[in-house]
Formats: structure tokens, sequence, C-alpha cells
């Protein structure tokens, strides 16, 4: 049975490193934040470089189609690549999301990458693409937490992974962790 994972954890943490990973292993990667960007170039509204024009959306499109919109949106795509093989999720945030795909996708498992404050707010200030200040930083979390419920999705994690070692660390954790997946879905 083809495997499916959703990457969790705060701005920062390094789920993409998660999600790249994967993808280069021949898993499907399906990106919550791919159907903003769709919707919005349909709707002939631009991306802002400081991101505030997407997070608009974003939040119009909870208001008007429910907070678990996004898993909505995107349950066509994951049943399509599930066919096909391992899907990993790249994106989704709220409690509500992790909601409706659970009891759509029974074995659907959440990965959290942790990585301690202080250095996932350095991380983010000096990448190269889409910096933040830590004060925007800072808001982004708060907002994140209050206005998505993402802590839930991070506090129920299946499990998780520490971001604060090297990549080779980081890499060793995300296989022990497919290979547990792997392990307790052959005694179902």
């Amino acid at each position: 049975m083809n495997k499916l994972i959703a990457i969790v954890g705060m701005s920062g943490s390094g789920k993409s490193i998660a999600t790249d990973y994967l993808e280069q292993d021949g898993w499907t990667k399906l990106y919550f934040g791919g159907i903003t960007y769709k919707l919005m170039a349909e709707a002939g509204i631009e991306r802002t470089p400081d991101g505030k024009s997407e997070k608009e959306f974003r939040e119009n499109l909870r208001r008007e189609h429910g907070p678990e919109c996004y898993a909505k949106f995107l349950e066509p795509e994951i049943r399509d690549a599930l066919k096909k093989g391992n899907v990993v999720l790249d994106g989704l945030y709220s409690w509500y999301e992790y909601k409706y795909l659970i009891e759509r996708f029974p074995g659907l498992k959440l990965v959290c990458i942790v990585v301690d404050k202080e250095l996932r707010y350095k991380r983010v200030g000096s990448r190269a693409d889409r910096p933040f200040t830590r004060e925007d930083i800072i808001y982004r979390d708060i907002s994140e937490i209050e206005n998505l419920a993402k802590g839930g999705p991070i506090a129920y994690s299946d499990y998780f992974l520490f971001n604060n070692g090297s990549i080779d660390d980081y890499h060793k954790r995300l296989i022990e962790i497919l290979e547990d997946i792997n392990i307790h879905e052959g005694e179902k």
C-alpha cells in the first residue's frame, strides 16, 4: 500500500528539506501553497514580494470555503497520486486540514520538523528565498498559531525530526522514520 506523509512544523524549521528529499526518492510532492498561486493567477492577482497579497488571498479562501479548504482542494490530487506511488504533503498547516484528511486517508502520518527557535529565526533571516526579519517571523509564528490552528498537527505528529544538527543527521533520522512507517504498515 502506498504511503501518505505530511511534513509539518513552523516556518523555517526545514520542512522543504524533507519534502525535497522524498521527492528525489520518487515520492510525489503535493504543495498546499501551490493552490494559492494557481488560484491567484486565475483571478489575475499578482504576488507581492512581501507576501501580503498571498496572505490576504489565503485568508479570504479560508473564510469563503472553510478552514479545511486547502485539504478539500488537494484531495483529488492526493487520490490520483496515491494510485501511482507514495505521496508527501508539503504545507499542511491547520488542525482542520488534518482532521479532514485523516478521515479520508486513515494511513496519513504526520512528521514534524523541530528546531530551536533562535536557530530557526537565524536561518529564516539568512535564507535566499523569502528571508524574514526577526519581527516578521515572530508575527508570522503567532499569526499561524492563533489564526490557522497550526499547533494541532505539530503537537499531534506521529514522528519528530529535530533539525538542530547536520544535514546528515537530518537525513539519517528521516530514513529511520520512513523505515518505522514501513515496519508498522506491514503489521496491519
